[in-house]
Parts: C-alpha cells; structure tokens; sequence
C-alpha cells in the first residue's frame, strides 16, 4: 500500500492528511465501495456530511477497510437545520452514531447562515464545547466568506481549524483564503479539481482546458492531477470527490512530481471569478432546509 501522503498541522496541533477523498453526490450505496478503494489506495482522510445523506456508508467503508480508526481522520459536516446550541450537540449525535465513531476528528458548520447568523454562532458555540469536551479534536467552518469570518472571530473562543471553500483553477478566492492564512485557518478545497464546472455544464471545464493538459503532459499527468498537485505546493488541503476506484487511485498519484513557479503561476492565471456552487447568501433554512434523520 501507498504511503498516506503529506501532513498539516492545524492551527490547534492535530496533524491531518493533505489529501482525502470527498464524497459529496456519492450515492449510499457506492459510498461503502468508494471508501474502501480510497483507503486501500492510501487516503486517510475522508470528508462527509449529514447533509450528504452517507455518513452510515462511509462508517461503513472505514470498518470494511479493517484499519484501525486511529490511523483514520474522518471530517463531517453539520447541516443548516441543525444549528442551535442544543440542535448541533445534538446533530453530533446523531453524526457519531451513523459513522459509528466515538470521537470525530473535524466537525464543520456546513454553512454560515447570514439570514439567521446568531442561530450559527450558538451552533459553533456547540462545536466549541465538542471540542472542549474532547468529543471532536478540530473545529472548522464551511463556505464562511470574510464578513462571515470576521463576525464569527469577534466572538469565537477558539478559532476555526479549517474553512472548507470551493477552490479550483476558475474560482480561487483570494481574500478569503488570504484572511483565513492571517489567522491560520486552513483552506481546504471543495471541488479541487472542478468538477463542478462538469456536472453543472459551465462554459470552461478544467479536465478540457489547454494549459493544465500542457502541464500535465510535461510531467506524465492528467489535468485533475496537476490541478491537486497546485492545491497542495499552495498549501491547502484538498478532497477530491469520485466513486470509480483508478480515478481514486489517480487522484492519490500526485506525491512524485513537482510543478515549476511558471506553471503554479500559469495555472494561478485561469483565475475567472466565477463560482460554481451557490452563494453563501441564498442559503437560508426556507430554502435549503431539510431535516437530518435520526442514527
């Protein structure tokens, strides 16, 4: 087997793998098989969510794997409807219990909510304690812009590990990432490699375009691998999504070759501006909310 690839060291200590596998719009019952491809190849991170609808299957994929859960660093993600100080105790819960894991390792609030922003701050307040508690051993924050951040840090106790963001060549948000490195904050990057410009029939597609399969070719490599290898010389972290086992593999193949300043800055240069996922500021509980199942 594979080595697990590079370590970061968060901002509380814990060490976590560079690199994981993501499975958002993994179907339940390809989670279990996608889990299990990722760690045999290497991974020892892998990043879920209530809302995703699979944490059962990625426990599930974890014990099949028949390593030990302390070689493992499992993330999941507490979802909008569940915010509230006493909801988001217990959205942990019922996160636990699916995963079947007593501790987690990273919990994130998925979303910051700006329509009902205390309801989000009583809920990082739970996370606080979670983490205090030692029943999580990082805390971190999802699709939190600057506003967001700042309001959170004017009243946060303990400061984001990790804020999980949409980071790929098109949409590289700058100032957000620039305002989480000031207060080392890891950015970790949700559609690493751009799928979503696939899935959602965006104009430009990062597996298509011209200069990141120049790059590629120049090292032996595909463009979702050059792509990676950019993540993790930039220093973020990053959890590329598939269910079919050789691009799990490929995905992971990206710890023996080094990009050049040139081609870092070449592909820093695709730069669009323009986001694939939703805004931040449409996420309300009228229009995204939806409650999470019991364990």
């Amino acid at each position: 087997m594979k080595g697990r690839g590079p370590l970061i060291t968060l901002n509380n200590g814990v060490q976590m793998p560079a690199l994981g596998l993501g499975v958002f719009q993994s179907p339940p019952e390809q989670t279990v098989g996608a889990v299990e491809a990722a760690i045999r190849t290497g991974y020892r991170l892998i990043d879920t969510a209530a809302a995703y609808m699979n944490e059962r299957q990625v426990g599930e994929g974890i014990r099949k794997s028949g390593i030990d859960r302390s070689e493992m660093f499992i993330e999941t993600k507490v979802w909008i409807s569940d915010y509230g100080f006493d909801a988001t105790l217990h959205a942990f819960e019922k996160s636990v219990r699916k995963l079947d894991v007593e501790q987690l390792d990273l919990l994130i609030l998925h979303q910051p909510l700006p329509s009902a922003f205390e309801r989000t701050l009583d809920a990082y307040r739970a996370l606080e304690k979670l983490l205090a508690d030692g029943r999580v051993r990082a805390i971190g924050v999802s699709n939190f812009m600057p506003e967001h951040l700042e309001r959170l840090l004017a009243v946060a106790s303990v400061v984001p590990s990790v804020n999980q963001i949409e980071i790929h060549p098109y949409f590289q948000q700058a100032a957000v990432q620039r305002l989480d490195h000031e207060h080392g904050i890891l950015n970790q990057a949700w559609s690493p490699i751009g799928g979503i410009t696939s899935y959602r029939g965006m104009e430009k597609r990062s597996f298509e375009d011209p200069a990141l399969l120049a790059i590629g070719q120049r090292h032996g490599k595909s463009a979702a691998q050059v792509m990676l290898r950019w993540h993790l010389q930039e220093g973020r972290s990053a959890i590329p999504k598939s269910v079919k086992p050789h691009r799990i593999e490929e995905n992971f193949d990206v710890f023996d070759f080094e990009l050049s300043g040139e081609e870092i800055g070449a592909i820093d240069a695709l730069e669009t501006g323009v986001r694939g996922g939703p805004e931040p500021e449409t996420i309300t509980l009228e229009t995204y909310g939806r409650p999470i199942p019991e364990a």
